[in-house]
């Protein structure tokens, strides 16, 4: 089926269920007897937990129920399939990064309980998805645009904040389950395939004191495609993975205190991920006198730790003041182990190991508010504080080159208030000055409004700022050697990011389908964007400066409508972004547009404990102007463009025994997408010859079988 066609059906798909209003994606939808009893609550950027349509914000929430749907396991595998959100897999680092409105990770955070999550190249930014699995996630929430305020530096566009769960309604909670996944069609039980498994056991000491612990193993062998895997004997490109094996363990701990006035909890986790790498050539090592081969590789095996502590303690005083103060330590280091491999005894020998990336981090966050005891009014005040040391990655690969620890330190406070009008107008104002040891004093302003126009429809704004402070790379990057000249920049300025969006969301009933609809609008703007440019020509060298600037802007229109136990959500996306580099006169700062769809659709059988779904999403081409060496070695604009393509995934959840087993069937990449050509890269003569982008590994099944044991 042709990518036209395919859009064709989104589109229509997308508009069949519109009704004379504005629409948005709300999966919150309910019967009307059944509201206020599933009321979806939301916590990101509120002054204190609230429902979605109390919140100033708009909010979009991924429910624990459609991460079950989809048979997610990690972040990945659950934003695929979500509007202005591009998921941009790496074969050869086994890594996931993502867009957001077209800008990187490290403009936007991804928090823990609103707690920034650290990695091997940020803090709360740069996020490997795959590195974050969802075996105790209650919900999603994501909030689009500048959150600079609420979140400090690198909320530019916005944030993701995975709220997990911290309580149980039985006595004992005992939860095992196992997953079995093809990669492609590569599976079996030992050395191809995904095999996931998992226990948590929880317990209610007593109404007050619940407890919990976690143990996940995702074992993903890679994709062997035309390759033959480690223990391959020749030198001819055939040796190691297309997509390389990594297997991931992860245990993690609660204990939540609660009473009426006060709540406190402590969350730990350890994350471990090993990865490797094996190289394509392979020395073979001929023996003329026996006509043998002793063939021998040099290898990688890459290792990531991550340990999380989160200590949050909220409640009142004064009788009516809320607070809510977070104590957080986390690490996070990337270890490698370079060895040489005798391919057909298995021996390792010249075996090294080095700490290549480091970060350890302290954070603190406080909130207050509530201090007005009337409904009209309030304010919040509250404050942020980061010390992060570490040492930059080593980009050259050359591990053993001695790494220099760095600090990077934060202080902010920030404030807001909200003024009640009316039952049908709020607003909030707020500001944040972020005081740092390494750049100048920034400061981050936002205004939100809600208003409920009288047919219903509800209008949410917000005009926000928030900087991005340069990462380690761009700070302290140092390769220098007989091929390379590239440098970091300790004098950069933080980039500068303004966003603007207005939601128009209705919530209705024709006959007996209940619908609710968004139309959304955005601009933004980043100043002062840190690119890798040159120099100087001779010899060449690059170094990151402030030399970019960045504009965005577009349309989103979200439809969800809901009939008995059938479910259908649609969505199209229109933007245009234009980037202009101030040293390139010639530099075309034309909007460059993109197109995304999407739908899923779900129908529950009752009698039969059974929930069919189905996601679709299509990405339209995507362009981008980059510099090219013609034949004659001049350095022209030229511009580029990845083709464009549909990902659609399908899955049927199954309940037995009154609700304790749980049973997904399901299948991934449908329309088995391997790669997409893309000329929207950088490169030399004669460039004009499609690249390819590797986005899956075709199309892969999977079972998964949960249990609840409950008492």
């Amino acid at each position: 089926m042709s990518s036209r066609i395919l859009q064709s059906i989104i589109i229509l798909m997308c508009f069949s269920f519109v009704e004379n209003t504005i629409a948005q994606v709300n999966d919150t939808l309910q019967k009307k007897e059944k509201v206020n009893d599933l009321e979806e609550v939301v916590v990101s950027g509120q002054y204190n937990q609230q429902s979605v349509d109390q919140s100033v914000f708009e909010v979009k929430v991924i429910t624990q129920e459609q991460i079950a749907r989809q048979g997610g396991n990690n972040l990945a595998d659950i934003l695929n399939q979500t509007l202005n959100i591009t998921i941009i897999p790496n074969a050869s680092t086994g890594k996931s990064g993502v867009q957001l409105f077209g800008l990187d990770a490290q403009y936007f955070k991804i928090l823990v309980d609103n707690i920034p999550l650290i990695n091997d190249e940020g803090m709360g930014n740069n996020t490997d998805l795959t590195q974050i699995n969802l075996d105790d996630i209650e919900r999603i929430e994501i909030v689009e645009g500048a959150m600079g305020v609420q979140y400090g530096a690198n909320a530019v566009s916005g944030v993701i904040n995975i709220i997990t769960k911290k309580s149980t309604s039985k006595k004992w909670e005992v939860v095992p389950y196992i997953q079995e996944e093809t990669v492609g069609s590569e599976y079996n039980w030992v050395d191809k395939g995904r095999h996931i498994q998992s226990v948590k056991m929880g317990h209610n000491f007593n109404d007050k004191l619940y407890a919990n612990g976690i143990f996940t193993r995702n074992n993903f062998n890679g994709f062997w495609g035309d390759k033959e895997g480690e223990h391959h004997l020749y030198d001819d490109g055939k040796r190691g993975y297309e997509w390389l094996p990594k297997d991931q363990y992860t245990v993690k701990s609660l204990w939540n205190y609660k009473t009426d006035n006060f709540r406190a909890f402590y969350k730990f986790e350890y994350f471990d991920e090993t990865t490797n790498r094996y190289a394509e050539e392979v020395r073979e090592n001929h023996d003329p006198a026996t006509d043998l081969t002793y063939p021998v590789a040099s290898d990688e095996e890459f290792s990531s730790e991550r340990i999380f502590n989160h200590l949050n303690i909220n409640g009142k005083f004064f009788k009516h003041v809320l607070y809510d103060v977070s104590l957080s330590y986390q690490q996070q280091k990337r270890n490698v182990e370079t060895y040489n491999y005798r391919i057909r005894t298995g021996e390792k020998f010249d075996v090294a190991s080095f700490v290549y990336e480091s970060r350890k981090a302290w954070y603190s966050k406080g909130n207050f508010s509530n201090f007005l005891p009337n409904k009209k009014s309030d304010f919040q005040l509250g404050y942020e504080v980061t010390s992060i040391n570490g040492f930059a990655s080593a980009i050259s690969g050359m591990y053993s080159s001695e790494n220099i620890a760095r600090t990077l330190d934060s202080y902010d406070v920030f404030a807001s208030s909200e003024l009640v009008f009316s039952d049908k107008f709020s607003l909030r104002p707020g500001a944040r000055a972020l005081f740092s040891s390494n750049f100048n004093t920034q400061v981050a302003l936002s205004v939100s409004a809600k208003y409920i126009l009288d047919n219903g429809v509800e209008v949410r704004g917000i005009l926000g700022t928030s900087p991005r402070l340069p990462s380690y790379e761009e700070l302290y990057t140092y390769l220098v050697d007989v091929n390379h000249d590239v440098r970091g920049n300790v004098t950069l300025n933080p980039e500068q990011g303004t966003s603007a969006f207005l939601h128009l969301k209705k919530k209705y009933k024709v006959q007996d389908w209940y619908m609710s609809s968004k139309l959304s609008g955005w601009y933004m703007n980043v100043k002062d964007r840190i690119e890798l440019a040159i120099i100087n020509q001779s010899p060449l060298q690059y170094q990151y400066t402030n030399i970019d600037k960045y504009n965005a802007w577009g349309l989103t229109f979200t439809h969800a409508a809901m009939l008995h136990n059938f479910r259908v959500n649609a969505g199209a996306t229109f933007s245009g972004v234009s980037q202009v580099m101030e040293t390139e006169e010639d530099y075309n700062d034309d909007y460059l547009y993109a197109l995304q769809l999407n739908t899923n659709v779900s129908y529950t059988v009752p009698k039969w404990n059974t929930t069919f779904s189905a996601y679709l999403k299509y990405t339209g081409p995507q362009y981008q102007y980059v510099q090219q060496t013609n034949d004659a070695g001049e350095t022209v604009l030229f511009r580029g463009k990845q083709l464009d393509f549909s990902w659609l995934d399908a899955t049927v959840k199954k309940s037995f025994f009154d609700n304790k087993l749980q049973a997904t069937l399901g299948a991934r990449n449908i329309l088995d997408i391997t790669s997409v050509n893309t000329t929207a890269v950088s490169g030399g003569a004669h460039t004009d010859a499609a690249s390819s982008l590797m986005l899956g590994y075709g199309r892969s099944y999977f079972i998964k079988l949960l249990y609840n044991f409950n008492f």
